[in-house]
């Protein structure tokens, strides 16, 4: 173990699939208050973080690179190792599916950076040279079914807070008719619920308003279920605290994802604040472009 002191500089490493969201990302993080640079070469990193460090203005930094950057397959192990010595360093790595990147590619009609005709063998290319990168990272996101909007809402809801090392928990509300939040880490279902859908003074309102959210809460069957919800996440949440994750994603899921999930997810939002827990919430299936 290095006997360095780690400075106070907190720096992002933001990696990843290409078409996968980085430049979203990054402008999220620069609106959250970091110093941002994209596609720094990699023997440059270095010294900028080292500069940065003595920049009594800058206490947090987020660093852009791709598969533009060829040492990044070679190198990219070494430097992240030796920045670590005296700097707090997280990586974070966004990929998608094949189909999103190729509809992102098709609708920027942009050429994929590593010029192949073919988009589907440039991915899966790319994604086999970024596997070694991708087990640097310390958090993997899936921003497949993310709108542009949500992943911003995403790193905004994790970065903005003066702690950037506390672990956040992402709530997500979801329809499983449109599948399961690939990035959730723990799932429940709440499709056993009464279903307001099929209550006609109900049904075009969404889980959020306060009709719904009174019907769904005032239900034996969900008082009972967060009831034994609220001791597994009380007991959960700081072990993988510990273990140094920065943040913890939760599903929630119902039919549609319109009713049900989302007044859960906000009933549980607002217990976990009275516990202190830093939290963020997503309505995935309630956002418009899904």
């Amino acid at each position: 173990m290095s006997s360095h002191k780690k400075n106070r500089l907190f720096t992002v490493i933001l990696t990843g699939i290409s078409g996968s969201g980085k430049t979203v990302a990054l402008n999220a993080f620069e609106d959250s208050g970091f110093f941002c640079v994209d596609n720094l070469p990699l023997k440059l990193i270095k010294t900028f973080v080292n500069l940065s460090s003595k920049t009594p203005t800058i206490s947090k930094i987020a660093i852009g690179i791709d598969i533009r950057e060829r040492a990044l397959l070679t190198d990219f192990s070494d430097a992240v190792a030796s920045l670590r010595e005296k700097h707090k360093i997280e990586i974070i790595f966004l990929e998608a599916s094949d189909e999103a990147i190729i509809r992102r590619f098709k609708e920027t009609r942009r050429p994929h950076p590593l010029g192949y005709r073919d988009l589907r063998t440039a991915i899966r290319r790319e994604t086999k040279l970024l596997s070694s990168v991708r087990r640097e990272a310390g958090t993997i996101v899936d921003t497949s079914a993310l709108t542009p909007h949500q992943l911003r809402k995403f790193i905004t809801d994790l970065y903005l807070k003066k702690d950037p090392r506390k672990m956040t928990v992402s709530l997500v509300s979801f329809g499983y008719k449109y599948g399961i939040p690939p990035e959730s880490d723990l799932l429940f279902d709440v499709r056993f619920l009464p279903n307001p859908y099929f209550i006609e003074k109900l049904r075009d309102f969404p889980g959020t308003s306060p009709r719904v959210k009174k019907f769904v809460l005032s239900q034996d069957s969900t008082k009972e279920f967060l009831d034994k919800l609220y001791p597994l996440l009380d007991h959960t949440i700081p072990l993988y605290e510990q273990e140094g994750r920065s943040y913890l994603t939760i599903g929630i899921g119902c039919t549609g994802g319109r009713h049900r999930s989302p007044a859960i997810v906000q009933e549980i939002e607002k217990a976990l604040k009275k516990r202190k827990v830093k939290t963020s919430v997503t309505h995935r299936d309630l956002e418009s472009g899904l």
